[in-house]
């Protein structure tokens, strides 16, 4: 029996008719998500793979160490899904407070990281906005602050329709509701996350992300916006203390399939080929960040057994080392600032790093250098391309 998942509305756009759909509420009904055996086999999948991340991000001293570089990959990917061209150098150089190569490109990554930061403050905050449309519009406003879409209405509900794909929604892949639904969808969509539905939470974590794409409530970065409420979930409804999973490179690297899945959805109810696809992408994304986190404690661990052997080590140097996971990237004036410290004191920090095989120059300036914690670096690279 193929499920209804929404209702089409024929509305007019600049003299053409459209047919905008207008997404049922959740859960899935009539009939009601069909928990089969491949579906509960990747559910134990997916949840084994979050409790390996739980363990990996108890057992190591700091899990910030992890935090700062995993929420920047995950802010270059879901931003290059949308088309930037920045690279995780670029944005890491640009907090060092180099000049960006791709300004506008780099901004939209550093307003994700503000945006993400942003919620998980309110969520944290026993006053804080609940998860629900203000808080999206916060988050909007700070996603699209002086970057691209900057004049599609940031931290507004759109009053106009908007498309995918195509060039005009008369020809467009899809076309959401129409404007004046938009608040009775996301209206229905805070009941059911804030609701008491049996369904297990990842599964009900994976039907949010699909009904807020399909809303596509705001006229530019809805996109964005739909891979952080997964995050934010994840956290908010215990699965992990800290927001550790990132599903931007799973998507990125099953990009055409993500796509069909959620037309799926839309266009033949098909709710159970997306889960079995958004659990087995979430088994991929913690696997990573298990790799990830067990390479980076590795190599911060030799690193530090080697600056404290060091002949050239300095208290500085080894203040200046442990704080290299969060300013993977420095410069002499970051690391006068981060240290407090006179020049010739910084200097003789990097200089010591630097002898200890840590920093690397990467500029080849006589001034103006950058030194980058290259080990680091290459345990997040793969996939930032």
């Amino acid at each position: 029996m193929k499920r209804e998942t929404g209702t089409y509305r024929v509305t007019k756009w600049e003299n053409e008719e459209v047919q905008a759909f207008v997404p049922t509420p959740l859960p899935p009904a009539k009939p009601p998500l069909a928990l089969d055996d491949d579906i509960r086999r990747s559910l134990s999948a997916a949840m084994n793979a979050l409790g390996k991340l739980a363990i990996a991000a108890d057992m190591v001293p700091n899990a910030e160490w992890f935090l700062y570089g995993f929420v920047r990959k995950e802010a270059l990917i879901t931003s290059q899904i949308e088309g930037t061209q920045a690279t995780l150098q670029d944005v890491l150089a640009f907090e060092a407070g180099e000049k960006a190569g791709r300004p506008e490109d780099v901004r939209e990554v550093c307003n994700y990281v503000d945006a993400l930061t942003f919620a998980r403050d309110e969520l944290a905050r026993p006053d804080g906005l609940p998860l629900a449309t203000r808080l999206f519009c916060n988050i909007h406003k700070r996603l699209m602050d002086g970057v691209r879409g900057s004049e599609k209405q940031p931290g507004e509900i759109r009053r106009s329709q908007n498309w995918i794909g195509g060039s005009r929604p008369g020809n467009a892949r899809f076309v959401p509701p129409p404007p004046d639904l938009v608040p009775e969808a996301l209206s229905a969509l805070e009941k059911w996350i804030h609701g008491d539905d049996p369904l297990p939470p990842l599964i009900r974590i994976g039907l949010a992300h699909v009904q807020f794409e399909t809303i596509h409530p705001f006229l530019d970065g809805n996109g964005r916006i739909g891979r952080l409420l997964v995050a934010l979930l994840v956290e908010h409804w215990g699965l992990l203390k800290t927001p550790l999973l990132y599903l931007s490179v799973a998507f990125k690297r099953h990009r055409q399939a993500y796509y069909d899945r959620l037309n799926g959805v839309r266009v033949d109810g098909d709710w159970e080929s997306w889960i079995r696809f958004f659990l087995d992408c979430v088994t991929e994304a913690a696997d990573d960040a298990v790799a990830s986190a067990q390479r980076l404690h590795t190599v911060t661990a030799a690193d530090r057994a080697k600056v404290s052997a060091h002949a050239r080590a300095t208290v500085p140097a080894i203040r200046l080392f442990e704080l290299l996971p969060s300013h993977p990237m420095v410069t002499l004036s970051l690391a006068i600032k981060l240290l407090g410290v006179s020049k010739p004191t910084a200097v003789k920090a990097i200089a010591a790093l630097q002898a200890a095989g840590v920093l690397r120059e990467i500029t080849g300036k006589r001034r103006d250098r950058v030194y980058a914690y290259h080990e680091y670096l290459r345990v997040l690279s793969p996939d930032t391309d």
